[in-house]
């Protein structure tokens, strides 16, 4: 018999509601699977029986008195959940920020509030400058959350929360599923009329008709300015995961989904919010093994068994403390206040060093040259669709020949209506496609001229000019080779030096990719800002520079830097090292620390350190490189 203060049923009521509550949640899966396009064929029959199964199952559950014991299992379900999704969140909370930034933008979620209102200068761009602040609250928030479920603690506050949680993350997963990159939506800012963007936009508007001055004066600009949404193609902290353990990240409409059927389970528990109160001591153990149970299946499919431990440890510490917590502490206050003291701890150690687990394409051990082409292109069919113009049905034809002429050929009943292109197999994108590290010519200075590699693709593209000067001020104009064609020169202003060897003005960029990657070991230092980077342990990174160029290991610093500010940055720290450019999102993905060493062995990831666990080159040499 279940017991509880407001609630008990018999053996044989408790078995009937077992099985109503498991075909629920049968109908439940089956109305996903219904909804999911790899049951395209058999959609109708899922939605059947799912939308059937589930209200038949809600309303014997009713009758039979069985909300509150869904309840229980929705408990175990969502606060399992809630405690793995936080958790994973929070072992990234910079990866989630930066997530978090691409749905402030105008052109994600502040565009359905344009759309929806007529309001065109609505914005969420304030918020971008407190994402990870955000993303720390919004973790700790949700684990502490499940946590509270599956304690029972605080749940008609819980609940509430719980439900606008998720009706807000339902939205934001719909926006995605539903954005359409190809259509138009009208924003209106104000800029300084000083800024960059004001300058950039000023001029556009003479020419381009999407752009639109409102008003202008001395010190700000109103634009108008047609654009085209911010589609978001993934979810996140919880798709990288996925991406990390099972290969593929949840698509949009399967995120939306997920999102769904927790929703479902939230109000489940909300209904019964009133009905739920602390767990008793067998409340407890039963709760707390079906939640781990819960978190293991999720553990095992991240391969990450971290969130056991963590659970298990935080829920244990939230019942001790209210136990021994005395008048001030032992409550669900301190409950509260141990489980966001566990998780604070956590994201400050994730924040100060890297995360945990990390399920990025540049963890250590991972092979960045497989991972460049572990994609798979895509197949796809065009089709052409034609209607009926009695009946309005349509045919699809993929050929136009003798054998579909009958349709196509018949202009008196058949009209050409549109194209269509269906996939057969969908494209998977390479794990990496923008680790590009490279640097343009006009980029180099002296020390990446000396740097062998740089230096032999330099010596390799010299090609001969001739030296053409101008008579009157002295100026050359060195020409190829090869177009130059003396009738074409005007000897009376213009006299014709001597052949020279130069560097071929064709060569603008140099790209290091193939160069990094061929290495037996090679040191990379990424730093997407040398300006706000934590250079503390700058003396460590000198000598390991000193050390690898003894030994021949080469060391490349990876950053976004222009020219002057690498120059800067050698005079300020005396860390001089051949520096190449890569683009920012990319150094994002490599590294959530600024800096980070990297070593890497014939493309292999053999260590990753960020700035606070800069190791001694006594380290490295005993446990990551070789040397003579």
């Amino acid at each position: 018999m279940l017991n509880n203060t407001k609630y008990s049923l018999s053996g044989k009521s408790l078995i009937l509601n077992i099985i109503v509550i498991a075909l629920n949640l049968l109908g439940l899966s089956f109305l996903v699977m219904g909804y999911h396009p790899s049951f395209e064929e058999s959609s109708l029959i899922f939605k059947v029986l799912g939308y059937g199964i589930m209200v038949a199952t809600l309303v014997a559950a009713f009758l039979l008195e069985g909300w509150l014991l869904f309840a229980y299992v929705a408990r175990v379900l969502v606060g399992g959940l809630f405690i793995v999704s936080g958790l994973i969140k929070a072992n990234d909370p910079k990866g989630f920020a930066y997530k978090l930034e691409e749905y402030f933008e105008d052109g994600a979620l502040a565009y359905r509030i344009k759309e929806w209102f007529n309001w065109e200068t609505f914005s969420l761009e304030f918020f971008i400058e407190h994402a990870l602040l955000l993303s720390v609250l919004i973790c700790i928030f949700e684990i502490v959350l499940g946590a509270l479920v599956l304690l029972g603690a605080k749940m008609r506050a819980s609940s509430w929360l719980m439900l606008v949680m998720m009706l807000f993350f339902t939205f934001l997963t719909w926006h995605t599923k539903e954005c359409d990159p190809h259509t138009t939506f009208t924003d209106v800012d104000t800029y300084a009329i000083d800024s960059s963007a004001a300058m950039a936009k000023i001029p556009q508007a003479q020419e381009n008709e999407n752009i639109t001055i409102l008003e202008q004066n001395a010190d700000f600009v109103t634009i108008r300015e047609v654009k085209k949404p911010q589609c978001v193609d993934d979810c996140g902290c919880f798709g990288d995961a996925m991406k990390g353990s099972i290969g593929r990240s949840l698509t949009p409409a399967e995120s939306f989904w997920k999102d769904i059927v927790l929703l479902y389970l939230v109000v489940i528990i909300f209904i019964s919010r009133r009905r739920i109160s602390n767990n008793n001591g067998r409340e407890n153990i039963v709760m707390i093994t079906l939640g781990l149970v819960f978190i293991s299946f999720f553990s095992y499919i991240f391969t990450w068994s971290f969130p056991i431990l963590f659970g298990l440890a935080s829920l244990l510490l939230a019942l001790w403390i209210r136990r021994t917590g005395g008048r001030i502490l032992g409550n669900d206050w301190g409950m509260i206040l141990m489980l966001t003291i566990i998780c604070s701890i956590f994201v400050t150690y994730v924040l100060m060093y890297l995360p945990l687990r990390d399920y990025r394409p540049y963890h250590v051990g991972s092979n960045l040259i497989e991972r460049m082409s572990d994609g798979r292109e895509g197949q796809y069919e065009n089709l052409m669709v034609y209607t009926h113009n009695t009946t309005g049905q349509d045919t699809l034809l993929t050929d136009l020949n003798e054998s579909t002429k009958a349709i196509w050929g018949d202009t008196e009943n058949w009209k050409f209506s549109k194209r269509e292109t269906i996939t057969i197999v969908p494209q998977i994108l390479h794990s990496i496609q923008q680790f590009e590290p490279g640097i343009s010519v006009d980029g180099l200075t002296t020390v990446e001229k000396e740097f062998a590699p740089i230096a032999e693709i330099l010596e390799n593209n010299q090609a001969q000019y001739i030296d053409v000067i101008d008579k009157n001020t002295g100026d050359r104009y060195p020409m190829s080779l090869q177009d130059f064609y003396l009738p074409d020169i005007d000897t009376s202003i213009y006299a014709i030096g001597d052949t020279i060897l130069r560097l071929d003005e064709s060569l603008t960029d140099i790209n290091l990719k193939d160069f990094i990657l061929a290495q037996e070991q090679i040191l990379l230092i990424f730093s997407r800002d040398l300006s706000k980077g934590n250079f503390s342990r700058i003396s460590r990174l000198k000598e390991i520079n000193e050390n690898a160029k003894e030994h021949n290991i080469p060391v490349i610093m990876i950053s976004t830097a222009s020219k002057e500010d690498v120059i800067a940055f050698r005079e300020e720290t005396g860390l001089i090292v051949p520096t190449v450019q890569n683009d920012e999102i990319e150094i994002k993905a490599i590294t959530r620390s600024n800096p980070t060493l990297m070593v890497l062995k014939k493309g292999v990831v053999n260590g990753k350190f960020p700035f606070r666990s800069t190791p001694s080159w006594e380290w490295l040499i005993k446990n990551s490189i070789k040397v003579d």
